[in-house]
């Protein structure tokens, strides 16, 4: 494994880590020993070629699927047993590569429906800041369906952000958008990450992206990891570049 210094690492207990965490899905093992730690308004890249166990590991995190093995920890608390709607409450938000929302809906409907989805129930004015934090600037009455990629991202993240999260797993965010508006993407999240203090766990491809806001990088390989550390510092290394570029 290539392992470099990154940046000084605190003592005190990680905002939210995990430890050897395995998993196997259809009798074939997808995660092996998989460990890593994100602090307060940092942002952790993790990278690697398809099939790399990446989405598995989010799926983990987030309390859709229960490891094998290993533990999950928030604010330093055990939260193995928690499920996907009893973590999201306590603030850790989830995205998806593909943006789905629900295409019966209004743009408006759907903002009331994450409004009211539990207690306590928000006011159109939490919407409505929400909704500017990714200037998402669209009329309440269109529908859904009419919606493009990238306003479809900003309408689930505007959902997310109404519940004021402190910890977001995002699956590759820049997933079909055009440069200009990655680099909105990044306006976006060096905000959330830098001025508001949220967590961010980002999995991505685009490199450059990670470049940009990445504090530090995982880089996982067929179920493990292989290197972590500044990407500056390990983007050359020959088994990540024998891992993920010579894997596209």
């Amino acid at each position: 494994m290539v392992v470099t210094k990154g940046r000084a690492r605190m003592q005190e207990t990680p905002f939210f880590s995990c430890e050897d965490l395995s998993l196997d899905l259809g009798g074939r093992e997808v995660l092996r020993n998989i460990s890593l730690e994100l602090r307060k308004g940092e942002v952790l890249g993790i990278i690697g070629p398809n099939g790399a166990g990446k989405t598995s590991l989010l799926e983990i995190l987030s309390g859709r699927y229960r490891p094998k093995t290993g533990k999950v920890f928030f604010e330093g608390r055990n939260i193995n047993d928690l499920p996907l709607f009893e973590r999201a409450r306590r603030g850790i938000g989830r995205t998806y590569q593909t943006p789905l929302v629900p295409e019966d809906l209004t743009v408006g409907e759907t903002l009331k429906a994450v409004r009211q989805a539990f207690s306590p129930w928000l006011s159109r004015f939490d919407a409505e800041y929400a909704a500017n934090l990714v200037h998402f600037r669209v009329l309440h009455d269109r529908p859904n369906a009419s919606l493009k990629t990238f306003e479809r991202r900003k309408l689930l993240m505007a959902s997310l952000l109404m519940r004021q999260p402190r910890l977001l797993l995002m699956d590759e965010p820049a997933a079909g958008l055009i440069n200009a508006e990655i680099d909105e993407i990044d306006q976006i999240l060096r905000m959330l990450s830098k001025e508001m203090n949220v967590a961010v766990l980002l999995v991505e491809h685009r490199i450059e992206l990670l470049e940009s806001i990445a504090d530090r990088v995982v880089v996982m390989d067929a179920g493990e990891i292989i290197a972590r550390g500044e990407l500056s510092e390990i983007i050359n290394s020959p088994a990540v570049r024998a891992a993920y570029f010579e894997a596209h």
